[in-house]
């Protein structure tokens, strides 16, 4: 654990029980949260990347799509 993370439990020490369990279920969000991001970001992604730009070609090959400017989304 690190300095910091150290500092900030003994800090929460003076906290009320009410508020130590606040910060404690933010903090636990917080830290699942994160671990979710991070096993999302490390799957590979181009996959992905590929199938939706084989169909965005062939969409418009075949006429699924239509040029419009920036005004018009």
């Amino acid at each position: 654990m690190t300095n910091l993370l150290t500092e900030a439990f003994r800090k929460a020490r003076d906290l009320p029980d009410y508020l130590q369990d606040e910060l404690a279920e933010q903090l636990i969000e917080d830290v699942e949260n994160e671990i979710k991001w991070q096993q999302l970001l490390s799957r590979p992604q181009s996959m992905k990347l590929d199938e939706l730009a084989e169909k965005a070609l062939s969409d418009s090959m075949n006429g699924k799509t239509r040029e419009i400017g920036f005004d018009e989304l």
